[in-house]
């Protein structure tokens, strides 16, 4: 059986380069079934979920990556989010109708936001104009600008799965025999075919079978929202009783749906009372 939600980490220990691999199937059918937008829009959603389960991976953090495109294009807005456990959860809006396929059409001016939250630390945020032709060369220019490190990604989705394989140079590699170039244009040859249907092995050793390359033991990824009761009672609550009053006198019930998962929470009068004398 093919390997499937799950990544690997490997390393060009000769090279000082690092690598993941991801490919989501049931994860990523669990994530797109909540969201009803062109199939275009979609497949975008794939790719940007395959690329924060990979760069979760780049970072020491205990809480949630989170990458957000806010454009002026076709795609309104784009969220994709992966935790430090590997559990994964996205959202895309579009504007209507979405004409074009380009990564021009679809995004059009806007900027790529990339947020680190780890416990009741301070937010790290990196942002970045979204240019270049897709997602991943919009996000090789953060890590350029921003990290000074070069990476590269190769992203891909479709209606069965979503998978990426990311390439980054490490930090501590200047003493290394940098072939950067090298491992860059065998990586450069891989197909969306390939990566949906070959294991990460098979896969390595189609790119790199004349490279040593150490093959780090499979971590699962799953779908998973965040979302809950309570973390929505806080949301009424910091709205104020005027605000939740004036809505329950036009209906008889606040209902908050999450747009991650479709999970919807109802607040009658009673329970609107009882969260507001908590205060």
């Amino acid at each position: 059986m093919t390997e499937q939600d799950c990544l690997r980490r490997f390393l060009f220990e000769q090279h000082g380069i690092r690598g993941v691999w991801v490919k989501l199937t049931d994860s990523w059918q669990a994530a797109k079934q909540h969201q009803q937008q062109p199939e275009i829009a979609i497949n975008q959603l794939g790719q940007a979920l395959a690329c924060v389960s990979m760069l979760s991976t780049t970072v020491k953090f205990d809480g949630a990556l989170i990458m957000q495109a806010q454009s002026g294009g076709a795609i309104k807005s784009l969220v994709a989010q992966a935790t430090n456990e590997r559990k994964i959860r996205g959202l895309v809006k579009c504007h209507e109708p979405v004409t074009g396929d380009s990564s021009t059409d679809l995004f059009g001016e806007g900027r790529l936001v990339l947020t680190i939250e780890a416990g009741n630390s301070k937010p790290y945020q990196g942002i970045v104009p979204l240019q270049g032709e897709n997602l991943a060369a919009a996000l090789q220019t953060y890590f350029e600008q921003s990290e000074q490190l070069k990476t590269r990604l190769w992203l891909f989705a479709d209606e069965h799965h979503a998978a990426g394989l990311l390439l980054q140079e490490l930090p501590s590699a200047e003493d290394l025999p940098n072939d950067w170039e090298t491992i860059e244009v065998l990586a450069n040859t891989v197909t969306s075919k390939e990566m949906f249907e070959l294991d990460c092995q098979d896969l390595l050793y189609r790119l790199f079978n004349e490279e040593d390359v150490r093959l780090f033991d499979a971590e699962n990824v799953a779908f998973e929202c965040s979302c809950s009761r309570s973390k929505i009672e806080e949301t009424l609550r910091a709205m104020g009783d005027e605000e939740l009053h004036a809505i329950l006198s036009e209906q008889e019930v606040i209902a908050v749906t999450c747009e991650f998962c479709s999970e919807t929470y109802q607040f009658y009068d009673a329970d609107v009372e009882a969260l507001l004398a908590q205060d």
